[in-house]
């Protein structure tokens, strides 16, 4: 199955000049949902990890079902206030503007071994900001998967000197 041929692509969104790849055309399609999960948790079979780590929101979409495949936890980093307990924060820059996203003090404990995972790696800036938060709480990264990378805007320099598993790839625009 191709899966690349499963997402829509939307111009202008959600400013002008941003091509936003859509997801949920390939996750409304149970098969290919389906496919996607099975072949990450194939690609990441001899990752180690406790829990995975997923900002909110896409990246719920991906990790929790992820990290139900692979038999870890799974954190969700949200956006600043929906989390109910004492929280980190982190503020990091868009390829469109500014976002602050927060993690349970009490989610990581150190030495724990986290996968980061989101649904397309971009500039970075959104995992790498999650990454610093698990950090912060002692925990160890232990790599970095999403389900699209825009190789193109080069997000995986960000992430230098961590594993980083992609299963669809876009090279250019």
């Amino acid at each position: 199955m191709n899966l690349k041929e499963k997402l829509r692509v939307i111009p202008d969104f959600p400013k002008p000049g941003i091509n936003f790849i859509d997801i949920t055309t390939l996750l409304k399609d149970g098969a290919a949902m389906k496919a996607a999960l099975d072949q990450m948790a194939e690609m990441l079979s001899g990752v180690e990890a406790d829990v995975l780590v997923g900002p909110e929101a896409r990246g719920f979409l991906v990790g929790a079902p992820l990290a139900y495949k692979l038999g870890a936890g799974f954190v969700p980093v949200r956006k600043a206030g929906k989390l109910p307990g004492a929280v980190l924060q982190a503020t990091y820059e868009l390829e469109y503007g500014q976002d602050t996203l927060e993690i349970h003090k009490d989610a990581i404990t150190p030495g724990t071994r986290v996968l980061v995972v989101d649904d397309l790696l971009a500039t970075g800036g959104t995992v790498w900001s999650s990454a610093d938060l698990v950090r912060q709480l002692g925990g160890d990264i232990v790599g970095f998967a999403f389900l699209i990378e825009l190789e193109f805007l080069r997000g995986r320099e960000k992430l230098a000197g961590y594993p980083v598993y992609s299963l669809i790839r876009y090279q250019s625009e």
